[in-house]
């Protein structure tokens, strides 16, 4: 008799809710009152080792059940799924996922349900990763770089990105592996922190948190802008005098602009020395980012954290149109579309730094950027992973930094396994916290 393969026997949803809009945390000009929230999924199994697969996607609150029902919409994909195939190809899973023809009309391959694929193919690789006893940027850093072309969805870019060619370049990206491993763990990974920067700070938490991550050893903070220019240049000259000449200040207009307004109010903050703007128009508009551009150089530009799939990466390389290209673990189709983009930035030379701001993102996106380092850039060259420093206390494995930097984690998975009793405190709307919170409203009412 032979045993009978394990199988996914659950998929699990949370509809998990922080209420930081009531400290302003997270607030920026286009989101002046986020609820940092998280639509969590839990894959279990009849395996026996007690390994599960934990994954997420990120919203600001409204709508977070919405994004549940989306991932519980792809469980028939994965009851019954033998676990070691999955594990030995994720690839197989995000195909049939974005392939499933009735909900791709939904899409195709962008926003709700592209974000559900996410955090249901993360979740694979967190289990992936868990069964080989290693975090998930060490798997990917020592894989056999033709196995990780095999993840990778190559429909749409092969006009920028052939197979060939991102073969070429994992291979050529092992060179020097173990030395740069070595200086990872050793130094860790540049951050940035954009926890002073949130536009409902007054100026003066503005200045003290400033003053603390210069303390803290980051070279770089960013500041949300956008609402008001004349308050802008006050808190850009408040935040300068916080942090000295030498500190970089990127700032962030969280899609605000016009293209005209983008480049009149970007020069307007230029006496103040801004490395970056960041997302100053809508996301999907690849021309508007290069007249931006062309427009407010010296300033960079950059976008990410709201393009919804590599095609669209593809064209903001293709245009010109960025100098900064930002990553999300959570917004695109998971690990394996991240894998293409992170290729295509590769091929064009534009350095990556992933979005983090959010629930967990921090969490899970210093992975591929660790990975980035050791198998295929091979530099930490104007290359910084977004910090922030709410909630992270809600994980097992929660981001360590040391003298502004991301120290490499060494637990196996993906760092997304979130402790039970903040899924039980904060699950919407009958969790601990919310079912008082909710009952105390409503007698207030």
């Amino acid at each position: 008799m032979t045993a009978t393969p394990a199988r996914i026997t659950a998929v699990d949803t949370y509809d998990i809710r922080f209420p930081t809009s009531r400290e302003l945390d997270g607030s920026d000009a286009m989101n002046p009152d986020p609820d940092y929230s998280a639509a969590y999924v839990v894959l279990r199994t009849d395996a026996g080792d007690g390994l599960e697969g934990h994954g997420f996607t990120f919203t600001i609150g409204r709508g977070n059940d919405v994004q549940v029902a989306a991932i519980g919409a792809l469980r028939p994909h994965l009851l019954g799924r033998s676990v070691d195939a999955l594990c030995a190809d994720p690839g197989s899973l995000n195909r049939d996922l974005i392939g499933d023809s009735q909900l791709r009309w939904l899409g195709p391959e962008k926003g709700v349900m592209h974000m559900a694929i996410g955090a249901v193919v993360n979740a694979v690789w967190d289990l992936a990763a868990k069964r080989e006893g290693q975090p998930l940027w060490r798997l990917l850093a020592h894989a056999d770089p033709a196995w990780l072309v095999s993840q990778i969805d190559f429909r749409y870019i092969v006009d920028a990105l052939t197979p060939e060619e991102a073969l070429r370049m994992l291979r050529e990206g092992r060179t020097g592996l173990a030395e740069r491993e070595a200086a990872l763990l050793e130094r860790g990974y540049p951050g940035y922190t954009t926890s002073p920067g949130w536009l409902g700070y007054s100026d003066e938490k503005l200045t003290r948190l400033a003053k603390q991550a210069v303390a803290d050893g980051f070279t770089q903070i960013k500041l949300k802008v956008g609402a008001d220019l004349a308050d802008d240049v006050r808190r850009m000259r408040t935040a300068r005098a916080a942090v000295g000449s030498r500190i970089r200040i990127a700032i962030d207009a969280n899609q605000r602009w016009n293209i005209g307004e983008a480049v009149a109010w970007t020069r307007a903050l230029a006496e103040f020395d801004p490395y970056w703007i960041e997302e100053p128009t809508s996301p999907d508009d690849i021309l508007g980012h290069a007249a931006v551009r062309e427009g407010v150089t010296p300033v960079k530009v950059a976008t990410g954290e709201h393009v919804q799939n590599r095609v669209v990466f593809k064209q903001l390389l293709q245009a010109g149109a960025i100098d900064v290209l930002q990553i999300d673990a959570a917004r695109v189709g998971g690990v394996n579309e991240n894998l293409a983009i992170l290729l295509l930035a590769a091929k064009f030379g534009v350095p990556v730094c992933p979005h983090a701001g959010g629930v967990g993102l921090c969490e899970l996106v210093q992975h591929l950027s660790m990975f980035d380092y050791l198998a295929l850039s091979g530099t930490t060259d104007d290359r910084v992973i977004e910090y922030v420093d709410h909630l992270h206390e809600h994980f097992t494995d929660p981001v360590k930094l040391r003298e502004g930097h991301y120290l490499a984690p060494l637990a196996p998975g993906f760092s997304a396994t979130m402790h039970p009793g903040s899924l039980a405190a904060y699950r919407y709307p009958d969790g601990g916290f919310w079912a008082v919170d909710l009952a105390g409203r409503e007698e207030v009412a």
